[in-house]
């Protein structure tokens, strides 16, 4: 059987495949000795993981059982929800083993962050039967993340999250195979992306879910009547948390809202005058800010300040300090540097498991058809008692990153290179720094080096016949949008047509602006 790009998508709930599985690999006993120790601040929670995959793995099977006998004790509870029908399953749900095999056997999850809210979808959907999975993540652990962050231990620190998570979870979950990513999102190609069945988002900024949003947005295409074809949909959930309140939502590109579609759901951030962090500081954020946005531009005269480089960070936190201690101000710190420089809201156990657990079953419901999705934004609210509440946002259908895309008519002697620059100046788009692909085909390259070099020879040949002169088609662009300090890394698609081309005339084209 042919599997297309997304195998598994919201619409058709979940095709049965009629490849032949492979068997079940048995379970493995468990280890043998005491429980290795842990950190105190991690000692529960990884205490609760330890039991839960013992109990797991001590079941009540006789020691002689075979493979199928144990898998059947360890999928119990998941049985229940994919092996018989129901009234709130999808409309192509087909309930049985089949199901629950190909599940395993083809859903690819990817897992975007591996901290606090990562660690907790990593482990759930391990244990909710999904086989393959991947993670990506930038960061290395810290000591700060190990009171919530319970995949990792004292010995951990310095280590790139995405390994040790992945290396953990592999260790409890049996059959399990997760490949960890250590790098910036924005270093994948698209190509990288279009892979998996699904993308799960555990991010704590806003600038990563816009990237990855258009990203998936992008794999979506549309036919003539600009309505979305769903073979090309690549579904999103987004959770996400901040002390004691969390969301979790579902993104089906072209049929609920993305994220660009509420970007307005999200507060700005605080701002303090110029003048308070220059003459008068009278709090530690005052200080750090100081550093951050006055003091790094006078001793760094050209270079841009790195958030995610550690030096960059130790350097605007040394500032603080001194100057915190210049006003007597306490409660300068390193972490807290951390905090007010990237807009970090600390974070709760709690509230990442509730999130997590939420966003886990989504992502089954959209795999399997089990159940009717979402619709389309829950959040949770646990400050004062305990408030949930579903909101089906609508999508905007003049989004510029789900929408069909931006339109952008050209003469058929543009180069590439003529149509990058024109990328900087287009009002929509104020890209700078664009890298080109076309129905998967780098086109242009921006970055690393060595491949600028390998698609720097394409600037100068015209756009039409690098696509292969076809009179329109989708254009995919990554680079960076936005004016002055506002800028950051983004993916757009565009809807490029030629005139004169195919029967395309100026006045076909008219109103397709």
């Amino acid at each position: 059987m042919v599997l297309s790009n997304s195998p598994i998508t919201f619409w058709a709930g979940y095709a049965k495949f009629k490849s032949n599985i492979r068997p079940s690999s048995r379970v493995s006993p468990p280890p043998s000795g005491p429980l290795p120790s842990v950190p105190i601040a991690v000692g529960c929670r990884s205490l609760v993981f330890e039991l839960q995959h013992t109990v797991q793995l001590r079941s009540s099977v006789p020691p002689m059982a075979d493979a199928s006998a144990q898998q059947s004790s360890r999928s119990r509870d998941l049985d229940k929800l994919l092996l018989r029908p129901g009234h709130l399953v999808g409309p192509a749900f087909e309930p049985g083993t089949e199901l629950r095999d190909d599940l395993q056997e083809y859903a690819r999850i990817l897992v975007v962050g591996a901290g606090g809210l990562g660690c907790e979808l990593l482990k759930d959907l391990a244990l909710s039967g999904f086989r393959n999975l991947e993670v990506i993540d930038m960061d290395r652990i810290e000591v700060s993340n190990l009171n919530r962050q319970f995949l990792f231990r004292l010995e951990d620190v310095g280590k790139p999250k995405a390994e040790v998570a992945a290396k953990r979870v592999m260790e409890r979950v049996s059959g399990v195979n997760i490949v960890p990513h250590f790098c910036r999102i924005e270093e994948k190609e698209l190509e990288f992306y279009s892979e998996f069945s699904i993308i799960v988002l555990g991010l704590d900024s806003i600038e990563a879910r816009s990237y990855i949003n258009a990203v998936a947005c992008g794999f979506l295409e549309y036919d003539n009547n600009d309505n979305p074809r769903e073979e090309t949909m690549k579904p999103m959930v987004d959770g996400g948390t901040e002390g004691f309140k969390g969301h979790a939502r579902v993104i089906l590109p072209g049929t609920t809202p993305c994220f660009e579609c509420t970007i307005w759901l999200f507060p700005p951030q605080v701002k303090f005058p110029l003048c308070t962090l220059a003459e008068t500081p009278r709090t530690a954020a005052h200080c750090i800010e100081y550093a951050h946005l006055i003091k790094w531009d006078e001793a760094h005269i050209g270079k841009t300040f790195d958030p995610d480089n550690p030096e960059h960070m130790q350097w605007v936190y040394s500032e603080a300090a001194k100057r915190a201690e210049l006003f007597g101000i306490p409660g300068v710190t390193y972490t807290l540097t951390q905090g007010v420089v990237k807009n970090i809201i600390p974070a709760i156990a709690s509230t990442n498991a509730i999130i997590s657990a939420a966003c886990a079953l989504e992502t089954l419901k959209i795999a399997s058809g089990c159940s009717k999705t979402l619709s389309n934004y829950l959040t949770y609210n646990g400050v004062e008692g305990l408030h949930t509440k579903v909101t089906e946002f609508v999508r905007d259908k003049d989004c510029l990153v789900c929408g069909p895309g931006i339109f952008i008519e050209l003469d058929t002697s543009v180069t590439l290179k003529m149509f990058i620059d024109q990328l900087e100046d287009h009002p929509k788009l104020l890209m700078s720094g664009a890298s080109v692909s076309y129905r998967g085909k780098n086109l242009y390259l921006k970055a690393p080096p060595v491949l600028e070099e390998m698609t720097r020879s394409n600037l100068s040949i015209p756009l039409l016949n690098l696509m292969d002169k076809s009179p329109n088609g989708i254009v995919h662009v990554t680079g960076t949008a936005g004016k002055g300090d506002k800028r950051q890394s983004c993916s757009r698609k565009l809807r490029v047509s030629f005139k004169g081309v195919g029967g395309i005339t100026d006045t076909d084209m008219a109103g397709g602006a």
